[in-house]
């Protein structure tokens, strides 16, 4: 398990290079859907190392780009649907459709089209839901959970990783912190802007040790898409053309 120094040095060499900046469900019902909560709820998770010790972090970074159409060809009631392709730069390569895309915003006229078809990033994490104001039903037997997080969120935890003040990494079995996922709302739409780390540490209970031990961690790369092969990137490019082509 990497230590609170090197998450810091590598998140401080992906804004250098950022310029600041498969199985996706599984079927097993271990995806927490904590954007379920009501209004003014929250639920404290506490997050877990990532059963890759590879892996610097304790999550690993989804992108994904989405097609829309206006409908499947040949369906005469057919509603507008979505599909959802890898970005080739989860796998530290080139993609095809963000080259094509990237010179859109040049454009003031094509801003808004570069903006709908840029990747988007989420984050996929592990851990223990502490308080689950969501009363789930049909849980699954291994209380480990996996969490998708968006970028909103990961901002706040990515923050708290930065500030020298945390002395001691979050997923640590003894002096860990949990973190609470507060929704609200803003303008609109749900918002999580005042979810926080605890300002307390809490060792692991005994029931949470055994868990781990009993069903181990997840590796977080099991559940990112599978890189494509070259067919597969062709069929996304024309699949991309057609969109756009409407």
């Amino acid at each position: 398990m990497a230590t609170l120094a090197e998450i810091r040095n590598k998140l401080k060499e992906q804004e250098v290079r950022s310029g600041g900046n498969t199985k996706t469900s599984g079927g097993d019902n271990a995806i927490y859907p904590f954007w379920n909560l009501k209004e003014g709820e929250q639920s404290t998770v506490r997050f877990l190392p990532d059963g890759d010790s590879n892996n610097t972090f304790f999550w690993r970074e989804r992108l994904m780009i989405k097609l829309p159409f206006n409908g499947i060809k040949g369906e005469t009631d057919s509603k507008p649907v979505q599909v959802q392709v890898p970005c080739m730069e989860m796998y530290g390569e080139s993609c095809a459709i963000l080259s094509e895309v990237r010179g859109w915003f040049k454009d003031p006229n094509l801003e808004d089209m570069g903006r709908k078809y840029w990747k988007k990033r989420s984050y996929i994490f592990q851990g223990f839901v502490k308080e689950d104001p969501l009363n789930e039903e049909n849980k699954s037997a291994n209380p480990i959970r996996r969490f998708i997080i968006g970028p909103q969120i990961f901002q706040i935890i990515k923050g708290a990783l930065m500030d020298p003040e945390m002395e001691d990494l979050p997923t640590d079995k003894i002096n860990g912190v949990d973190f609470k996922i507060v929704k609200t709302s803003k303008g609109g739409y749900a918002d999580y802007s005042t979810s926080a780390w605890s300002r307390k540490t809490r060792p692991l209970t005994e029931d949470e040790n055994k868990a781990v031990e009993t069903h181990g961690l997840f590796n977080m790369s099991d559940y990112l898409p599978k890189k494509p092969t070259e067919v597969e990137l062709k069929v996304m490019k024309e699949m991309f053309e057609a969109s756009v082509d409407g």
